[in-house]
């Protein structure tokens, strides 16, 4: 099948330990600019963007990219993460702050993700909130609802990131809790995974193990939820950095392998859509690991990598807008 492909267009990020400011701001005519050559005559690309429920936190995590539907153009939609953050773990005002997002971005939204990575006990990820399930299972209710009351063709989901350890209990802790409004009100359950950047792997046995991953999430986790396989897998996060040790090359080598793969194992594992992240580094010349994920440099300019996602949007893509 043909995927439906976006990225995360920010220079804002998450590392272990909190969020990477970009060392230079969001430029949105830039931006804009290296969207339209990324999306080339496809159809539609779809631009992620993530915003936090903290009521009681002070300062809160700046939504990110800032005014993202300024890139809602030329057909482009976007993929909007609701983070559940809220350090108490109080659901009280999360529902009506999922559904008035999703009134917010009305027909601009494709998809809605109802929290992030809530499987992952991390400082900047849902995971380590209290209560994340019973948000997680009434955000995506409130979202659909919202959706069919406004008449709004809305995928919602949530992701995940793999689970490596055979006594994680998140799988069936989710299946336990959800019921039938929960099941019927999801469309996608998103994965988030980072090949060959916090375990090694080597080139010639890359697509072996996404094969392997994409597979052991669709097979072992989600059937422990009672999700079946008419809910669509999608990658919601993927990337490889630049920097030492790490040339610019590997990085368009590395992506070109994850999407096609990806993509041959789409039509039996029912994925449909690649998201990359993300556009740009946050400091092109920091030697971090989170610092250069970018397709293009901090200053704008482009890394191999993202002419090979501009070709794989063209080739693996839907229909273009025109015929050629």
């Amino acid at each position: 099948m043909a995927l439906h492909f976006g990225i995360y267009p920010g220079g804002l990020l998450g590392d272990d330990k909190g969020i990477v400011h970009p060392v230079r701001p969001d430029v949105p005519d830039r931006i804009t600019e290296a969207l339209d050559a990324l999306q080339g005559d496809a159809a539609t690309l779809r631009v992620r963007a993530y915003q936090s429920f903290a009521p009681t936190v002070t300062p809160l995590e700046p939504p990110t990219p800032t005014d993202p539907a300024t890139y809602a153009q030329r057909g482009r939609k976007l993929d909007l993460v609701l983070q559940f953050r809220e350090p108490s773990g109080e659901l009280e005002g999360w529902p009506g702050f999922v559904r008035e997002a999703v009134r917010a971005g009305g027909p601009r939204l494709a998809s809605v993700q109802i929290c992030e990575e809530p499987n992952a006990d991390l400082p900047v990820v849902d995971g380590s909130t209290p209560n994340v399930l019973n948000a997680l299972v009434e955000g995506v209710v409130a979202a659909k609802q919202e959706a069919l009351a406004l008449g709004h063709s809305l995928a919602v989901g949530f992701n995940a990131v793999p689970t490596f350890d055979p006594d994680d209990t998140f799988w069936s802790e989710l299946g336990a809790l959800a019921d039938d409004r929960f099941r019927q009100s999801l469309d996608y359950v998103g994965l988030d995974f980072f090949p060959d950047v916090f375990r090694p792997i080597a080139t010639e046995q890359l697509a072996e193990a996404v094969t392997a991953v994409l597979t052991m999430f669709r097979r072992t986790d989600l059937p422990k939820a009672g999700i079946t396989g008419s809910v669509a897998i999608r990658i919601c996060e993927n990337g490889w950095p630049t920097g030492p040790g790490r040339s610019e090359q590997q990085q368009a080598t590395v992506l070109e392998t994850v999407v096609r793969t990806v993509a041959a194992l789409s039509d039996d594992l029912n994925i449909d859509g690649y998201s990359f992240f993300a556009l740009r580094d946050a400091d092109s010349t920091a030697e971090g690991l989170f610092h250069r994920f970018g397709l293009l440099r901090d200053d704008y300019t482009p890394k191999p990598a993202f002419e090979t996602y501009r070709r794989l949007i063209g080739e693996l893509g839907g229909p273009p807008v025109c015929p050629r």
